[in-house]
């Protein structure tokens, strides 16, 4: 099965970036795969603390994901997979593409405001040359309905 990457973070342009995987997964048969990264930095303090610091931040992101989960089996009939990396962002990214032959295309949302589409988008289109799947970028101020639309 084809499956649809996306990156769960705390941006704004992410939530169209899981409407539109998860829109496209249900119409084509596909899955989704949300992908959460730690970055390393967060834990750079006493053992202790960086263990506690560690379960907090991946209590976080389930908590965040099963949103988004809930709304993709209720409303598009999609049960998505979470994973979550320790690491950079785009380091992960690329090593989950490479583990997981079953991701067919990487669904990021563009930034909305004037600084540009993002940090994980300027990164990776730059390697996206390279890249063993294509990239979809979805803007982070499509109306649902032209999201509804389009996939």
């Amino acid at each position: 099965m084809r499956k649809f990457l996306v990156v769960l973070d705390d941006s704004r342009e992410c939530l169209n970036a899981m409407r539109f995987a998860a829109m496209r997964a249900s119409k084509t048969g596909g899955g989704v795969e949300v992908l959460s990264v730690i970055p390393p930095e967060e834990f750079n303090h006493w053992i202790g603390v960086s263990d506690i610091m560690r379960a907090e931040a991946r209590e976080r992101i389930e908590v965040h994901f099963e949103v988004y989960a809930k709304w993709m089996r209720d409303r598009q009939g999609i049960d998505p997979e979470l994973v979550i990396r320790e690491g950079q962002p785009v380091t992960e990214i690329i090593a989950q593409i490479a583990e997981d032959g079953e991701i067919g295309v990487l669904v990021l949302g563009a930034g909305t405001d004037g600084k540009g589409p993002g940090p994980l988008v300027t990164q990776l289109t730059r390697s996206s040359g390279t890249l063993p799947v294509p990239i979809t970028i979805v803007p982070g101020d499509m109306s649902k309905e032209r999201l509804e639309a389009i996939t």
